[in-house]
Order: C-alpha cells, then sequence, then structure tokens
C-alpha cells in the first residue's frame, strides 16, 4: 500500500515501500516556472531587495572609476580629498545597503519556507486517506523538511543573485570598455568559454540534484519503516540486512550526490580558471600598450580592478545557477505533492444542505431496547419492541475498492441503528475495515449510497460526517504527546470527571495513577505497552461521546480480565449510541445485537450470534477455528471462548 523503498532480505519484517518509479525531471522550463509559482506571492519583497541588490551593484561599480579618478588627482598634484571622500561614501552606502538587503531576502526566505510547509502540511491533512498512504511517510517527511530549505535559497538570494550578477557584468563589460576596447576582447573572450561550458553543465547537474533528492526521500522512508518495525527486526536477527538494504538507497543518494558535486566542482573550476587566465592576459596586454603609451597607467590599474572584479558576478551567476538548479527540483518535488486527491466537498452553501440530525445521545427518537431484527442482507427491520426508529447510518447496495477494477466491497447493504452493538466478521480480506473507511467517508464508494440520519453522504462535508463518529483503529496509534494530551484530543473541552470516568471504564485509572508523572506522562518517552495504549485509545474514543464508536480489533492486545472490561465499556457505549466492531476474536462479539458476516466483500449472512450458528456454515467454521465453546445456543446462552 505504500510506495517501495529499497528491496529487502526475503525474511526482512516489513517497511514502507512503494513499486512507483520515481518521475522523471520535468524540463527546465516549466520546473523554473514552478519555482517562480513560491515567489509570485512576493514579488514586491523580492522587488525591493532586487533594487538594493542594484544599488549595491552600481557603488561596487563606481569604485574602481573613482580609484582612476584618486590616481589622476594624484599625477596631477590636486587635493585628494573630494575622490577620498566619494571612496568612503561608497564604502559606508555600499554597507548598509548590502546589510538591509541580507535581512529582507533572509526574511523573505523564511516566508517562502513556512509557506511550503504550511501548504506541504495542509495538503497531506486534507488529501484522500489511500493517497496519502501510498506514499511512504519518510518521503513526506523530506519534502517538508530538506526540499524547502533548498527551495528557500533558490527562491529568494539565486533570482537576486542571478539579477545581480547580470546587470554586475554587463555593468563591469561597459566600464571596461570605456577603458579600453583591446582588453574588453580579452576579457569577453574568457567569459564566452565559461558560458559555454556552464551552458553544458548545468543540466547536468540539474538531473543530478533531483536524483539526489529523490534517493534521500526513499532513505527516509526507509529508515522510518524499519525503526517502526524495529522489534520485528532485531527479532528476526535481520539487522545486517535490513541495514543493507537501507543503506541501498543511502548510497544512491551519495552516487548522485557526488555526480552533482564533480559536475559543479568542474563548473566552478572552469570559470574561476578563466576569469584567471583572462586577467594574466590583461596585466600582460595592458602592461605592454602603457609601454606603447596607447594606455595610461591609471586606466590599467581601473580595468584590472574590473578584472578581478569580475569575478565577483560570475562566481554570483555560477552560484546562482547550481542553487536554482536544486531549488527547481525540490520546488518540483514540493509541487508534486498538490498532485494527490483531496476530499472533495459539497458544492452547494453549507446553508442549503439538511442539516443531519443530532448524535444518538441527544436524539428525541426513543428506542429503549438495543436488539434489532435483521433482514437477510443486514438491514434493521426495527427495534424489539415495535417502534420504527431510523437508522443512524445505512448502507445501500454498496460497491467499493481502491482501484477501479477490483472492487473490495460488493453491493453491501445494512443498517446501524441509533443504538446498539453490530459486528463485522469474517475471514481475512472479505471487507470489513474497508467498510469502517466507508462509514468514515475515507473510501468513497464506486456504486450505492450511504445515508447519515437519512442525508446522502455526498451532500455532506467531511467533518459533518465524521463528528457523528468515534474511531480506533486496529494499531492503535497514539498522537505525539502526553497521555492526557491523546484522551482529550477528540474532545479537548472534557472535563477531568469525564477523563477519570473513561479511564475506569477501561481499567486504565490504576495503570496511569502508577506512572510518574499520572496522565502528564509523555507516550513518546515512556514504556507504556501495546495494550495500554489501545486502551487509551478507546478511552479517547469513549470520552468524545460519538452517535457510533467504530471499533477494529479493539481488544487484540489485552488480556482477558481486561478485555471482559472492555466488553462492559461496549455493552454500556451500545445502550447509549450505536457501536459498530469488526473482529477476529470472535469472543469479542459473541453478544452483539447483530453479526454480519462477510466474505469476498459481500454480506454473506446477518443475525445473532445463535441463529448464525445454527445456519450459517461459514461462521460455524470461524467459531470451530477460534475453538470457542457453544453451550445451549437453542436457548439463547452465551458462548465463551475456550480457555
Amino acid at each position: 500500500m505504500v510506495d517501495s523503498m529499497s528491496p529487502t532480505a526475503p525474511d526482512a519484517p516489513p517497511v514502507a515501500t512503494t513499486d512507483a518509479t520515481p518521475a522523471p525531471a520535468r524540463p527546465g522550463r516549466e520546473r523554473l516556472r514552478i519555482l517562480l509559482a513560491f515567489v509570485r506571492p512576493h514579488r514586491r519583497t523580492l522587488a525591493l531587495g532586487l533594487v538594493l541588490g542594484l544599488v549595491g551593484t552600481g557603488m561596487s561599480l563606481a569604485t574602481p572609476m573613482v580609484t582612476k579618478w584618486v590616481l589622476d588627482t594624484l599625477s596631477s598634484g590636486a587635493t585628494l580629498v573630494a575622490p577620498v571622500a566619494w571612496l568612503v561614501a561608497l564604502m559606508l552606502v555600499g554597507s548598509v545597503v548590502g546589510m538591509y538587503q541580507w535581512m529582507l531576502l533572509g526574511r523573505l526566505a523564511e516566508e517562502i519556507v513556512y509557506e511550503a510547509r504550511e501548504s506541504l502540511v495542509v495538503r497531506y491533512l486534507r488529501a484522500r486517506v489511500g493517497a496519502l498512504m501510498s506514499r511512504p511517510a519518510g518521503d513526506l517527511v523530506t519534502r517538508v523538511t530538506s526540499d524547502t530549505l533548498l527551495l528557500r535559497e533558490a527562491a529568494s538570494n539565486s533570482l537576486v543573485s542571478l539579477v545581480n550578477g547580470v546587470v554586475s557584468l554587463v555593468g563591469t563589460l561597459v566600464l571596461m570598455a570605456v577603458l579600453d576596447l583591446v582588453l574588453l576582447a580579452s576579457t569577453v573572450a574568457a567569459i564566452v568559454v565559461v558560458a559555454v561550458v556552464m551552458s553544458l553543465l548545468l543540466p547536468g547537474i540539474g538531473r543530478a540534484q533531483h536524483r539526489t533528492q529523490e534517493a534521500v526521500g526513499r532513505l527516509g522512508g526507509a529508515v522510518e519503516g524499519a525503526v517502526r518495525a524495529v522489534r520485528t527486526v532485531k527479532a528476526s536477527r535481520a539487522e545486517e540486512r535490513q541495514g543493507r538494504a537501507i543503506l541501498d538507497d543511502a548510497r544512491d543518494a551519495r552516487r548522485h550526490a557526488v555526480t552533482a558535486v564533480r559536475t559543479e566542482a568542474v563548473a566552478w573550476t572552469v570559470s574561476w580558471g578563466g576569469i584567471q587566465l583572462a586577467i594574466i592576459v590583461i596585466l600582460g596586454l595592458g602592461a605592454w600598450r602603457v609601454s606603447q603609451d596607447a594606455l595610461a597607467v591609471s586606466s590599467l590599474v581601473a580595468f584590472l580592478l574590473y578584472a578581478f572584479n569580475i569575478v565577483g558576478p560570475i562566481t554570483e551567476l555560477t552560484q546562482a545557477f547550481t542553487t536554482l538548479q536544486s531549488g527547481m527540483a525540490a520546488a518540483e518535488r514540493i509541487r508534486e505533492v498538490e498532485q494527490m486527491p483531496l476530499e472533495t466537498e459539497p458544492h452547494e452553501p453549507a446553508g442549503t444542505r439538511p442539516a443531519a440530525d443530532a448524535p444518538a445521545g441527544t436524539s428525541s427518537t426513543s428506542s429503549t431496547s438495543s436488539t434489532t431484527s435483521t433482514t437477510t442482507d443486514g438491514t434493521a427491520g426495527g427495534t424489539a419492541d415495535g417502534a420504527a426508529a431510523p437508522p443512524v447510518v445505512r448502507l445501500e447496495r454498496v460497491t467499493a475498492g481502491y482501484a477501479e477494477d477490483a472492487p473490495v466491497v460488493r453491493e453491501v447493504s445494512f443498517d446501524v441503528p441509533r443504538r446498539g452493538h453490530v459486528a463485522l466478521v469474517g475471514p481475512s480480506g472479505a471487507g470489513k475495515t474497508t467498510i469502517l473507511s466507508l462509514l468514515l467517508r475515507f473510501l468513497d464508494p464506486q456504486a450505492g449510497e450511504i445515508r447519515l440520519d437519512g442525508t446522502p453522504y455526498d451532500r455532506l462535508t467531511h467533518a459533518e460526517v465524521r463528528e457523528h463518529f468515534a474511531y480506533v483503529e486496529q494499531e492503535t496509534p497514539v498522537v505525539p504527546g502526553t497521555i492526557r494530551e491523546n484522551l482529550l484530543f477528540s474532545r479537548p473541552d472534557a472535563s477531568e470527571d469525564d477523563v477519570r470516568r473513561v479511564l475506569a471504564a477501561v481499567r486504565l485509572d490504576g495503570d496511569l495513577a502508577a506512572l510518574p508523572d499520572g496522565l502528564d506522562t509523555s507516550l513518546v518517552s515512556s514504556s507504556v505497552s501495546g495494550g495500554q495504549r489501545q486502551r487509551i485509545a478507546l478511552a479517547r474514543a469513549l470520552l468524545r461521546e460519538p452517535a457510533v464508536l467504530l471499533l477494529d480489533e479493539a481488544t487484540s492486545q489485552v488480556d482477558g480480565l481486561t478485555e471482559a472490561a472492555i466488553h462492559d465499556a461496549i455493552r454500556a457505549q451500545a445502550r447509549r449510541g450505536a457501536v459498530v466492531t469488526v473482529a477476529h476474536r470472535l469472543s469479542t462479539v459473541l453478544d452483539a445485537d447483530r453479526i454480519l458476516v462477510l466474505e469476498q466483500g459481500r454480506v454473506r449472512a446477518a443475525g445473532t450470534h445463535e441463529e448464525l450458528y445454527a445456519g450459517d456454515e461459514l461462521y460455524r467454521d470461524l467459531v470451530a477455528a477460534l475453538r470457542i465453546a457453544v453451550d445451549d445456543v437453542d436457548h439463547g446462552a452465551h458462548a465463551t471462548p475456550v480457555r
């Protein structure tokens, strides 16, 4: 389900992988347009930085001419006050302008980084779950961290440096032409050679930088997956093999980075060597012209100053071009994230959409019994006392999957009553967790319809749907932070009494009281067990007091006594609202009001445990496989797991 990182050893644990081949780099012009899109909102600030840069460039261009003035004044015997004053003024003003430009562009760079990171984070959190999970987490993190830093340099300093460098180079050449055309010709020849070599080398630098950043992204995903599965890695004695697999990506990153460094080194050497050779030629040719009285000494000195100064613009341009290649590659990777599909919302204004009914806990509809009769397709036939309470959620012939040609669930229909416990059971791959994804709208149906309080899902926003649900995932992830922050994650305004109540319901109150910092214990640094994390996740869901509580293997990591406590909490919740449970351990759902048996994405049978045990062969096989003893099912006695 996730993107590939690197090949792993046959017995190595699974890590985040993808079979997708990295997208090839776009043409240079298209990548430059992508980069400029990040700068466009700040064009005024960038323009001001450019003006300041041009002012500073003008100061540096004027300095050799003023130096010539000093030399000419010295030879004529006139006072040096005026030319020296101009030199000092140029130095002071240039320093102040340079300092202000530095601060301005530094702030601009950080603004661009922040906005890029904000765009990425918002996109991650609003993207479709399937699209987000198809990429390795490490690669997504790399785009927020290192790629945005490369973008910073290219989007601020490089663009300004390009313009400043071009203006400085052209201005220097113009003033050189004023001083001596013969010496200018040798300088231009060197610049042309440098430009040709750079035009040949820069595309290679860009390709190498793009491949380096792709390899770094894969490396981040591989490391993240291996660290997440570190217990499996160690238990499988696969440290060395997994390390080799991860280091394959590190070697790829190194290889591409070395290629980029070598190409940059050649580019810098050519540019620097070309200018140094030009200076030697200027010095020899200029000395000869001075000896022939074709050039004044002051003009030769000024020309040499320009020749030395021209190293600055060429160096600036070389650095700007190489940095720009990295920035364009980073901008392209950041923009790729924007291709991830978002969760779409209804087009009509919120005021025109029918409001969903209140959650079950506050509904005016009364349903005194949580036991419902069911039709063969799983839909509710009414409450036990005959009251026709409408379901909170209804699925009508829903077909859905993660690829258009491979549906995971097919024509599934059933109701979730306002109160009671509905359980989904069946073999692995039957579509149980996919149904939870449909209820939470992580996945949209390819056919059929889902209704919440009578309103079709496609007429509600994702937030309007999800405010009715609380969800406990199979892996029970916790949010980085303290136990208290995790408990309050879905309901920040919950009181201390409410927190204590749900902790007691899942039998966590005693465990947490024994921790040094109690509820303020960090879940990152503490050794909280898997079962405790599972109960924290369940307590977090119960604290929200949802209309529908969704549980995906909620008791997979707990002991028998804790499992009994969780069952009590589920039964209590089922009396207040709806509970939908996915379970492989049938002991957790034997007393459910309705059990839906799924096979190959379809509802095979529906009923109570006793009804299904008597009438469905697959259900009996599931019960037998888990060694559950059934006592007097015909008389409605509860089944108990064999210990």
